[in-house]
């Protein structure tokens, strides 16, 4: 296994561009990635990567040998991927990314029951609301919310996601209860923003008169984390755009108040990106099928 391990060591490292990243993702330390990829050189009598202390550049040898390397790790996946049809019994690791919020309340929850199922799969589970590159990350599937831009990658929409403006009391008896989106600009309301590197939520898409209309969201708050929003939302700072399940518990309390009810944000769609490979494999499939079942009630 330990030519195989070498090799799942190159492919991340090329695909990552770095030894210590490529350590890190198998769960392996810097030194132990760099010894596996000297192994490989020396086993092949080539260098493989141009290394300088800030980068890691892929050789014309190695450049040649990922796609070779790519196509055997992936014919092994198949391999085991077919066993595991036979047994119904599929093993193996699979990865997975959601967004922060939604991962904490509705993917987290769904896994012991999941493993539990299928006691020979491990998951790992990356939950951030950064901007997700599946296929560099080696990612087997990404829970997304919003709408996708063009990809190579397969899509599955799960569902559309109710989505509510809401504010706490305190901001509404100090700042007054807007009835409509356009009262947000008129009024200079503190609209509480989701940006982070890549982002696209620089305005709300509201309904008026049950078509969609971009409205410019602005205010002194932002932040890259959906839960330090709601908390803001919650401390009496602003408005903030929520799926309605992240803070029904709070409306429920009445420690956050729905307003321009009459001009409620569009639903946004909740997704499963994959490679298109990716769902060959069963405990891909399987994962897909349980996070379906999971999300049924929320459209």
């Amino acid at each position: 296994m330990a030519y195989l391990d070498n090799l799942k060591t190159f492919v991340r490292a090329y695909e990552l561009g770095s030894m210590s990243a490529a350590g890190r993702d198998l769960r392996v330390s810097a030194a132990v990635a760099s010894s596996r990829i000297n192994d490989l050189e020396k086993y092949l009598g080539v260098r493989l990567f141009h290394r300088t202390t800030r980068a890691l550049h892929p050789t014309d040898q190695g450049k040649v040998f990922y796609t070779g390397a790519t196509r055997v790790l992936d014919a092994i996946n198949e391999a085991e991927s077919s066993v595991s049809d036979i047994t119904n019994n599929p093993r193996g690791t699979l990865f997975v990314a959601a967004p922060l919020g939604l991962g904490k309340k509705l993917i987290a929850p769904t896994i012991p029951g999941f493993k539990a199922s299928y006691p020979e799969l491990n998951i790992r589970l990356r939950l951030s609301d950064r901007k997700i590159d599946v296929a560099a990350e080696g990612l087997d599937l990404a829970i997304m919310v919003g709408q996708l831009s063009d990809s190579n990658l397969r899509v599955r929409h799960i569902c559309d996601l109710e989505r509510v403006l809401c504010a706490a009391p305190s901001y509404i008896e100090q700042f007054g209860k807007p009835a409509r989106g356009s009262e947000l600009v008129e009024r200079k309301h503190h609209c509480l923003l989701h940006r982070y590197p890549g982002a696209n939520e620089f305005f709300w898409m509201l309904r008026v008169n049950g078509a969609p209309k971009r409205f410019d969201a602005l205010g002194p708050l932002e932040s890259d984390d959906g839960d330090v929003l709601t908390d803001w939302a919650l401390a009496g700072c602003g408005i903030v755009n929520k799926p309605r399940f992240e803070v029904a518990e709070h409306l429920a309390s009445g420690r956050l108040v729905v307003v321009a009810e009459e001009t409620p944000p569009t639903p946004t769609p909740l997704s499963c990106v994959y490679p298109h490979k990716r769902l060959q494999d069963p405990k891909a499939r399987l994962f897909l099928d349980h996070i379906l079942a999971s999300c049924s009630d929320l459209g």
